[in-house]
């Protein structure tokens, strides 16, 4: 069924904006193979990265970057579904590093604004459950709006770990119901169930500084591993390394946002909040799937 939409007033943008929301929407169109970064595509429309993404944002309703991924998806479900195409060649095909970035593009991401992070969690309701997991218990925790954190605990230890997790935001009112977190659980640990066609939301619950370092993970391909000062580098903070570290260690969805993949400058595994056997296990376990 069609739904015809009537707008109140026209929102074509205007002048130069409407001319560089146009060159954007083409050059990611006809390049989404080549997964162009916001700096060269501002880079070959002459225009700074910080400018371009505010006026790009404001007008499509979404970053370049967002918009790259959906043309990205877009063309990656057809070749999954309407051409069968196996997934490493569907990867490829489309300008991904392998079947475990394509994974990691099927994980959308939102974060709460700043307000609701200062707030600690006052107005939200959380709710969680505990799971059987490959790296041991894992606690389960979603809103309305998507996986909000998830954590792992040894047998006996269940409660040890909620107190950690419920503590980053103590306002916040929290409701055992394993019944609505199972689903998030199953989809988790199941490669067989990462489609395109269900991406698992999540919500990042952090400061500004936190959850952009938070995607920064989110970036990593399965099966790889950066720095700490590899992704104070991205972030164009060369010297915040340690500051990346604490970062990555208070990541509250642990897993899905891989801060297991995160190492010390030497390669050294490093700390890891939930410990260094079970983060040898993911890279194990993540390595024979990639």
């Amino acid at each position: 069924m069609n739904i015809a939409a009537t707008l109140k007033s026209d929102i074509t943008p205007e002048g130069s904006d409407y001319e560089t929301v146009r060159r954007v929407i083409e050059l990611i169109t006809e390049d989404y193979r080549d997964q162009p970064s916001l700096d060269e595509i501002a880079a070959r429309l002459k225009q700074p990265p910080t400018q371009l993404q505010k006026t790009f944002t404001r007008w499509a309703g979404l970053s370049p970057k967002a918009f790259l991924q959906a043309v990205t998806l877009d063309h990656a479900k057809r070749l999954l579904g309407q051409e069968k195409m196996p997934l490493l060649e569907t990867s490829l095909e489309v300008g991904l590093s392998g079947p475990g970035r394509l994974h990691d593009l099927f994980v959308t991401h939102e974060a709460m604004s700043p307000g609701e992070w200062k707030a600690r969690g006052a107005g939200l309701t959380i709710r969680y459950g505990f799971h059987v997991s490959p790296f041991g218990q894992a606690l389960v925790m979603i809103t309305d709006r998507g996986l909000a954190g998830l954590a792992f605990a040894d047998d006996g230890d269940e409660q040890a770990c909620l107190d950690d997790m419920t503590c980053r935001w103590p306002n916040a009112t929290y409701i055992r119901d394993d019944e609505a977190t199972t689903p998030y659980a199953a989809r988790i640990f199941d490669p067989e169930r990462w489609h395109p066609e269900e991406p698992l939301r999540i919500v990042l619950i952090g400061s500004d500084f936190q959850i952009r370092v938070w995607e920064a993970l989110l970036r990593i391909p399965l099966g790889k591993a950066v720095t700490y000062s590899d992704i104070a580098g991205q972030l164009g903070q060369p010297t915040a390394s340690r500051a990346v570290g604490a970062a990555v260690g208070r990541n509250p969805i642990s897993f899905v946002v891989p801060c297991h993949r995160a190492l010390g400058k030497s390669g050294a595994l490093t700390g890891y909040h939930w410990g260094l056997t079970r983060k040898r296990a993911m890279l194990g376990w993540e390595a024979g799937k990639a």
